[in-house]
C-alpha cells in the first residue's frame, strides 16, 4: 500500500491510497467465496459456479464492490497511523472517491479529512475567576443526614385515616377526556407518594383525604405544552381507588441509627465524618469549578477556524455518547427521538455548539500544554493507566494492548495541568455573596421539569432520558480518547 497527502485549504487533506493489485486480487476472490453460495448458473450446482464463469455472466466487476467495501476501512487505517499529520476527522461516505477499481490492476481511493487546525492563543496568563466559596453550613450538614435518615425510613402500613401528604399509596386510576377513556391514562396497583411530583400538577394534592375502597375524582388540566398533542390544553377526569396507605417512620437521630448507617458508634462522629465529606466534595466542586472558569476565559481569547468535517466528527461523537448514556439506563436512542419527536440529524446539529466548545476547549489546553512544556511524567502515566486497568480489571499490559497507541493518555494528564496551571495564574476575584432566597430562585430555575406520561404519570422514557441528560451536563472530564488522531474507522 502507498499514501499520498495533499493539503488543501482550510485544514483539510486529501488522502490518496493505493492498494497493490495482488491484495485487490485477493480481496475479489474473497468476495466470490462470500457470494458463490447464493449464485446458481445452468449447468453448476448452486455454490459451484467457477469464479470467471459467474464474471463473463454478471460482469467482471460483479465482485469489486464488495472487495472494495473490505479494503477501504482496512486500508484507510493503515494510512492513518503512517501520515505524519493529525488527523481530526472520521470520512462518512461522501468523504470516499474510488479512483481505479480494475481486476489486475492496483485499486486507488481518496479519502478527505481533516487536520488539525492552527491555534492562536490569546490571554490565558492572569485571566480573572471568581473565587468559589467552599464554606459548608450547618443547614447542609443537617440536610445530608436527614436525606440519610430518608432513605433509611420505613414503611408503616396505615388504616385508621385518610390520605395525607408525603403518604405512599397503591392505587387504581383511568383517565378521561370529554366522558372518553385515552390510550396511556389507565394504571393497576400503582404506588405513588403524594408530592413526589410524579403526576402532573393538581394530581396528587387531590388525592389527599382520599379513603382506601372509595373512588375518588381527581380533575386536571394537561399543560398546553404537553407532548401529547391531543392531550394538550385539555381537561381530564380521572377514577382513583386508593387500595393502601403507607407512611414513612424515620428513625431517632441517635447512636443506634448511627450504627446502622455508617461505621461509626456515636451520631457526633457520624456527623463530624459527613461534614468532612462535604467540605471535601465543595472544595473538588471548586477546583472544577475554576478550572472550567479559567479554560473558558482563554477560550475567549483563543482564534481557531474549526473545519466542518472536524466538527460533524464531534458531534457525531457526542451524539454517540448520549445514545451509549440512554442504552445503559434500558432505552434505545430510536425510542428516545420517538417519544421526543425529534430526530437524529436535528438532535446532531443541536449539539452543534457543545461540540464546537469541546473542540475549541481541548486545543487550547493541548496548545497551552505544548508552548508553556508541560508533559506526563512516567510516573504519571503508569498511575494513569493503572487507575484504568483497575477500572476495567485488567492487566495494565492489556489495556496497553487494546488501546494500541497510548499517547492520548499522555495528552490527557498533559490537558489537566494545563487546566491547572490556569487556575495557578488567574488572578481570583471575590465571589458574590448568594442569600438563601436568590439562592431558592436560582435552583427553581435550574431544575428540569420532566414530562408527563400520556395519563399522569412520568414515563420510563422520560425519566431515562432526563437522567441521562443531567449525567451528561454533570460529567466533568472526558474518558481519555486517541487525541494524535481521531479514528482508525471510516464511518459507513
Amino acid at each position: 500500500m502507498a499514501t499520498k497527502i495533499e493539503k488543501l485549504d482550510g485544514s483539510m487533506a486529501k488522502l490518496t491510497i493505493e492498494v497493490s493489485a495482488e491484495d485487490f486480487e485477493k480481496a475479489l476472490n474473497a468476495a466470490y467465496q462470500k457470494q458463490k453460495g447464493k449464485i446458481q448458473l445452468p449447468g453448476f450446482r448452486k455454490g459451484k459456479a467457477p469464479r470467471a464463469l459467474i464474471e463473463k455472466m454478471y460482469g467482471k466487476d460483479v465482485f469489486s464492490e464488495d472487495a472494495a467495501n473490505s479494503l477501504i476501512p482496512t486500508e484507510y487505517a493503515k494510512a492513518y497511523d503512517e501520515v505524519e499529520e493529525e488527523i481530526t476527522s472520521s470520512p462518512v461516505a461522501e468523504d470516499i472517491e474510488v479512483v481505479q477499481i480494475e481486476a489486475g490492476k492496483p485499486f486507488i481511493f481518496t479519502v478527505t479529512v481533516a487536520l488539525r487546525p492552527e491555534v492562536k492563543l490569546g490571554k490565558y496568563k492572569g485571566v480573572s475567576i471568581d473565587e468559589v466559596d467552599e464554606t459548608v453550613s450547618e443547614e447542609e450538614v443537617d440536610a445530608r443526614i436527614n436525606q440519610e435518615r430518608e432513605n433509611s425510613a420505613r414503611r408503616v402500613e396505615v388504616t385508621d385515616r385518610a390520605v395525607a401528604d408525603k403518604d405512599i399509596v397503591t392505587l387504581d386510576f383511568e383517565g378521561f377526556v370529554d366522558g372518553v377513556a385515552f390510550e396511556g391514562g389507565k394504571g393497576e396497583n400503582y404506588p405513588l407518594t403524594i408530592g413526589s411530583g410524579q403526576f402532573i400538577p393538581g394530581f396528587e394534592e387531590q388525592l389527599i383525604g382520599a379513603e382506601i375502597g372509595k373512588e375518588t375524582e381527581v380533575n386536571v388540566t394537561f399543560p398546553e405544552d404537553y407532548q401529547s398533542s391531543d392531550l394538550a390544553g385539555k381537561a381530564a377526569t380521572f377514577k382513583c381507588t386508593i387500595h393502601k396507605i403507607e407512611a414513612k417512620e424515620l428513625p431517632e437521630l441517635d447512636d443506634e441509627f448511627t450504627s446502622d448507617v455508617s461505621e461509626f458508634e456515636t451520631f457526633a462522629e457520624y456527623k463530624a465524618d459527613t461534614r468532612k465529606k462535604l467540605e471535601d466534595q465543595k472544595a473538588e466542586q471548586a477546583k472544577e469549578a475554576k478550572r472550567d472558569a479559567a479554560l473558558a476565559a482563554a477560550v475567549e481569547e483563543v482564534k481557531i477556524d474549526i473545519p466542518e468535517a472536524m466538527l460533524a466528527t464531534e458531534q457525531r461523537r457526542l451524539f454517540d455518547q448520549f445514545a451509549q448514556r440512554l442504552s445503559m439506563q434500558g432505552m434505545q436512542v430510536e425510542q428516545y427521538l420517538q417519544y421526543t419527536g425529534q430526530t437524529r440529524e436535528g438532535m446532531i446539529e443541536q449539539i452543534k455548539p457543545q461540540a464546537e466548545e469541546s473542540i475549541k476547549s481541548r486545543l487550547t489546553l493541548e496548545e497551552i500544554a505544548k508552548v508553556e512544556g508541560l508533559e506526563a511524567t512516567d510516573e504519571e502515566y503508569k498511575e494513569e493507566i493503572q487507575k484504568m486497568a483497575d477500572a476495567y480489571k485488567l492487566e495494565v499490559s492489556k489495556i496497553e494492548e487494546l488501546m494500541g497507541d497510548t499517547s492520548s493518555i499522555r495528552k490527557d494528564i498533559a490537558c489537566r495541568k494545563a487546566a491547572d496551571f490556569l487556575v495557578e495564574n488567574a488572578k481570583a476575584s471575590k465571589a458574590k455573596k448568594t442569600t438563601k432566597k436568590a439562592a431558592k430562585a436560582d435552583d427553581a430555575e435550574a431544575e428540569e421539569k420532566p414530562a408527563k406520561k400520556t395519563a399522569a404519570k412520568k414515563t420510563t422514557a422520560t425519566k431515562t432520558a432526563s437522567k441521562a441528560k443531567k449525567e451528561e451536563s454533570a460529567e466533568g472530564e472526558e474518558k481519555p480518547k486517541r487525541t494524535r488522531k481521531t479514528t482508525k474507522k471510516t464511518e459507513e
